[in-house]
């Protein structure tokens, strides 16, 4: 009830005290009730519990909290030891990917010789040295620096694929394998253009990752990067495993500056490819190399989900180049193209400026024999408009000495198409 200042005094007492009463009630009956479940806990009436002995660690040598806390039980309906079927379980397709490919994957320590131009304020650079070099041309020396990179033995001769960039100007190559072993490397040969490069190393039961195939790539199935992205600064040699998917395939990417690498049909994933990985392979889930990571999009340097692989199917066509003929050989049309300006187009009376004018032919070459001619108009490569001469280059990017190209020609208002064989470039 609430209270009510204007009640007797008498009457408010008495509500106090009745208050009270109850509370004592309660407490001493919970004290009673909880007496009663003791005694009654697995005990007779008449027989008083027995005091509590605080259980001791077992004899097995387990001590410390482990030793108190109850052993874990075992799954209900699992034969054998307590969770087998679990732990299988785990063995994913990822994991046997890994395990299937992972020894064939090497760490590359590279010691390479750069070029540095000493500053007129000392070895350390100045925000002064670009304008003091114009009076200063300073004393150009080769500094020793070392890198790391990443490879994989797709052959039980020893040999080692990788990419170019990982290995330019090298004076020295060192390749160490998964199991510790650490072997001098010699470079067969590379290619600035494809960013592939081929080693050999000599060894005994030199293990081989699986080749597969890039034709057949599904995007959104699983795709598994491995590398060495920190090499020997871990004192590791077992490679790091990231997985993901295949995000897309055939892309084509812009050279960055003054590049020379031709980055087609690239398979992009979002599996973390990070510093140090390049030159290591990208695997499928049956553990087949399906590529080789390259290089990351990012605008920190850290990973974005979104880095790129060279195909397969094209490394494997470059090792075997290099292999048979110590380098990649050269696609011969023997043709000189130039872009359709303003001007050009006025000059010969071009309407659509779409395409590349012919202004040039080598006697013999493929483009000769097709029967171009100097003034002719390409408007397509293989099926595809060109307006620029890079264009055209990346289209026939990746095309095999004997292969077939098929060029669309205008001539007078008249288009055409004829087939061209590649050949090999003439020696200079």
């Amino acid at each position: 009830m609430p209270f009510d200042a204007s009640r007797p005094r008498s009457t408010r007492r008495r509500g106090r005290a009745g208050l009270l009463l109850l509370l004592v009630g309660a407490f001493l009956g919970g004290g009673l009730l909880s007496a009663w479940l003791l005694r009654h806990d697995g005990s007779s009436d008449s027989a008083p519990a027995a005091p509590a002995t605080p259980s001791l660690p077992p004899a097995s040598g387990t001590t410390g909290v482990a030793a108190l806390l109850p052993a874990p039980a075992a799954a209900e309906g699992l034969p054998g030891e307590p969770g087998a079927e679990l732990v299988d379980s785990r063995r994913n397709a990822v994991v046997v990917a890994a395990e299937r490919t992972g020894p064939a994957v090497v760490s590359i320590s590279v010691t390479q010789i750069r070029y540095v131009r000493e500053s007129p304020f000392g070895l350390t650079p100045s925000p002064f040295d670009d304008f003091f070099r114009r009076f200063y041309r300073g004393r150009v020396y080769g500094q020793e620096v070392s890198s790391l990179g990443s490879g994989v033995i797709i052959d039980a001769r020893g040999i080692v694929v990788t990419n170019e960039h990982v290995l330019r100007d090298a004076r020295e190559i060192k390749v160490t394998l998964a199991d510790g072993r650490t072997m001098d490397a010699t470079l067969i040969g590379s290619d600035r253009t494809y960013d592939l490069a081929v080693l050999r190393i000599e060894g005994q039961d030199l293990p081989v990752a699986p080749v597969g195939t890039s034709a057949d790539l599904l995007v959104g199935e699983w795709a598994i990067a491995l590398g060495n992205p920190f090499g020997f600064l871990l004192n590791e040699y077992q490679p790091t495993v990231t997985v993901g998917v295949i995000s897309a395939i055939n892309r084509d990417i812009k050279p960055e500056g003054d590049s020379d690498a031709i980055y087609k049909e690239m398979i992009q994933t979002d599996a973390a490819i990070n510093p140090g990985n390049s030159g290591g392979p990208l695997v499928n889930s049956l553990g087949e190399v399906i590529g080789i990571n390259t290089f990351i999009f990012s605008t920190a340097g850290g990973n974005l989900g979104m880095g790129f692989a060279i195909p397969i199917d094209t490394v494997v066509r470059v090792v075997r180049e290099i292999l048979e003929y110590g380098r990649v050989r050269q696609i011969w049309i023997g043709i000189r193209v130039q872009e359709i300006s303003q001007m050009v187009a006025n000059y010969f009376g071009i309407r659509d400026r779409r395409g590349l004018l012919v202004w040039g032919l080598e006697d013999g070459s493929p483009a000769a024999e097709a029967g171009l001619q100097v003034g002719d108009i390409i408007r397509q490569v293989n099926g595809r408009p060109v307006s620029r001469a890079s264009e055209a280059q990346r289209l026939i990017f990746g095309a095999a000495i004997g292969e077939e190209i098929r060029l669309t020609i205008e001539r007078d208002e008249e288009q055409w198409d004829v087939s061209l064989v590649l050949e090999e470039a003439p020696a200079d």
